[in-house]
């Protein structure tokens, strides 16, 4: 099979789930990843004839979207602030808005600053920050053995010195000051579940993604409350939040003496990250 006719496969098989334009975006990932032909390249090689294992590598990757399987899983990367990050469905994929918080943040001055990022997943927060900010000391925390274990591949990966620790957002352990505490931490409500697609809920972890209902800002309050003992007099909270708890996440940060609020929102206009400093 040639890549002309993978692509009519592809089109077929996913004719379901996707636009064809779309469809056709997905293809070309899949080739740029698999055989590292570009766009450009794709266009003078449609009728490139592929061997037994790569067509069977393409099959599978069409078998996979048409169960609606994210292409990042598919392909084991994610691309997040200028780096490729190996991705399963032990992490979430990195989306566009946590770049923004990144982004964020490095317009601080954070050099020489010690950070801790909760929650780090694939550890696409804590590598970036330490590769573009050339922060001094950068720990991340997650309770989850196996996205640590992807998370410190990553990090060796893009040679990225992080200090990886096991931990419970909701019972933590952990001694020193940092000037900086960034969070993406689990907040979507059981209720807003069902707005969601079906490819976030059966494939990315929902150990990352849902809270109860009833207390939508459990780690969130974890967090400001380990950032009130150990966050540096000035030191800086950044959360990516839930963009209809906005206004009670302020206000549970005015409630534990946090100053200097903002909120942010993100590039489709929703209020998605706060940044909360400590007197």
């Amino acid at each position: 099979m040639n890549l002309s006719q993978l692509l009519a496969h592809f089109k077929t098989e996913l004719n379901d789930v996707y636009e064809e334009e779309e469809v056709k975006s997905i293809f070309s990932v899949t080739v740029e990843h698999l055989l590292k032909l570009n766009r450009s390249s794709l266009m003078m090689n449609w009728d490139k004839e592929l061997n037994p294992e790569e067509e069977a590598r393409f099959l599978s990757v069409a078998a996979g979207l048409k169960v609606q399987k994210p292409i990042q899983y598919l392909l084991g990367e994610a691309y997040f602030y200028g780096s490729f990050f190996k991705v399963n469905e032990a992490v979430l994929i990195p989306r566009p808005e946590t770049e923004e918080l990144v982004d964020w943040i490095l317009e601080e001055n954070i050099t020489n600053k010690k950070v801790i990022d909760f929650g780090t997943g694939s550890g696409c927060i804590a590598i970036s920050l330490k590769k573009q900010g050339k922060a001094v000391a950068v720990t991340a925390v997650d309770i989850s053995e196996a996205a640590l274990a992807l998370a410190k591949e990553n990090a060796l990966k893009l040679e990225a010195e992080v200090n990886f620790i096991h931990a419970d957002i909701l019972n933590l352990n952990i001694e020193g000051e940092f000037d900086i505490i960034v969070s993406n931490p689990p907040y979507i409500t059981g209720t807003e579940m069902a707005e969601m697609h079906q490819n976030v809920l059966a494939h990315e972890p929902h150990l990352a993604l849902f809270v109860p209902d009833e207390r939508p800002l459990l780690f969130y309050e974890a967090i400001a409350d380990f950032a009130v003992t150990h966050l540096k007099v000035n030191g800086r909270l950044f959360f990516e939040i839930n963009e209809y708890l906005s206004e009670e996440t302020i206000q549970m940060l005015k409630d534990k003496g946090f100053t200097d609020i903002t909120l942010r929102k993100d590039m489709q206009g929703k209020p998605r990250m706060i940044l909360a400093t400590r007197d």
